[in-house]
């Protein structure tokens, strides 16, 4: 890395407290030339699925959580989601993200068939994110050809992860261990976090950029931390806030340093430019992640009659386009930064890295 400084704990610390624009503005500079020497000038879309808004879980954030009951539920059949899956082959994507709450109600067996389907039928990457299930699950859905898996721990200090993700009776959460047996047996293995829950410190922050190197992780997703209202995290009354002057802001220059910071230690990952981004700039939140270090984009393919009910944080970018709105959209907003849609799978560096 040509120019570009190797990053020490202390020197992320420096950088996520760093407020001076003539400053920040080497820190895009850096990042983007690091993006493009490792990762390259293409920008990969994945195609979301949001199959399942069902959720066992009571996380203290998030609008799908178990005890709203304002949520109006859904299932997607086999057949709905292999749909999306051809759709996305049309757009030109190489890849499909299969997402849901975290909900046992999906089993082993038939996730397994969709996935198989799609392998069968189509050339795409299958990615999934349906939260925390057993070895055997994991382990059954790379059997039947999953590529990837999202897991984002989206805190490293465990008190507050604690706090704000209930666990399920009688069983420890640990999903940094979680993600290490996800790389043992295949997957490339994504994560994230988010940025400005209460509590979180600047501290806090930097252990998480710490982690993502330890990790070693293939796709790296951050984004501001959006309550949704009707959780306990949503009502400002029952927000717990770190010391004074310590407290990490969910806001969007917060969001930009934690991606260029990212890309600086982690220069192979794949790291998306989110969707809760795109929501706290509608203008050109996306373009701005790109410029300043992601390579990945997220295009929804959700049907429209479930895609406003997967509300996982309230004014969500994008939840009323339909998936050729999307598409269009997407592609003039690459176009527009000189950045090209990449071809074909679009899988980690890491992989080729790792067998060397």
């Amino acid at each position: 890395m040509n120019g570009v400084p190797r990053l020490t704990r202390g020197d992320i610390l420096r950088w996520l407290k760093e407020n001076d624009r003539v400053r920040l503005a080497q820190l895009w500079e850096w990042a983007d030339a690091v993006r493009h020497e490792f990762v390259g000038d293409e920008v990969h879309l994945r195609g979301l699925i949001e199959f399942s808004n069902y959720c066992s879980r009571q996380c203290a954030y998030c609008g799908l959580n178990a005890r709203n009951a304002d949520v109006a539920r859904y299932r997607m059949s086999a057949d709905e989601i292999l749909a999306c899956a051809h759709q996305a082959v049309g757009f030109g994507y190489g890849t499909v993200v299969l997402q849901s709450g975290e909900d046992y109600g999906i089993t082993r067996e038939w996730l397994g068939d969709v996935v198989r389907r799609i392998k069968a039928e189509t050339p795409l990457a299958v990615t999934l994110s349906v939260g925390e299930r057993t070895e055997g699950d994991l382990a059954y859905w790379k059997d039947c050809g999953a590529d990837r898996y999202l897991l984002r721990f989206e805190t490293s200090n465990r008190a507050l992860y604690d706090r704000i993700h209930p666990p399920r009776a009688g069983i420890y959460s640990d999903r940094p261990a979680l993600l290490r047996y996800l790389r043992s047996i295949g997957y490339e293995i994504g994560s994230g976090v988010m940025i400005g829950i209460p509590g979180q410190t600047y501290e806090d922050l930097a252990d998480d950029i710490e982690l993502f190197r330890e990790l070693d992780l293939d796709m790296i997703g951050v984004g501001p931390f959006l309550p949704h209202e009707k959780t306990p995290l949503g009502k400002e009354e029952e927000q717990l806030w770190a010391p004074l002057g310590e407290q990490v802001p969910n806001s969007e220059l917060m969001t930009y340093k934690v991606v260029a910071l990212t890309r600086l230690v982690c220069p192979y990952a794949n790291i998306p430019s989110t969707t809760a981004l795109a929501t706290v700039n509608t203008k050109n939140g996306r373009e701005l992640g790109l410029k300043r270090g992601a390579n990945i984009v997220m295009p929804n393919v959700t049907p429209p009659q479930y895609r406003e009910k997967y509300e996982i944080y309230p004014a969500k970018a994008c939840i009323r386009e339909t998936a050729g709105m999307c598409h269009q959209c997407m592609k003039h907003r690459i176009e527009s930064i000189g950045r090209q849609i990449g071809k074909g799978r679009g899988d980690s560096p890491n992989r080729t890295i790792r067998r060397d």
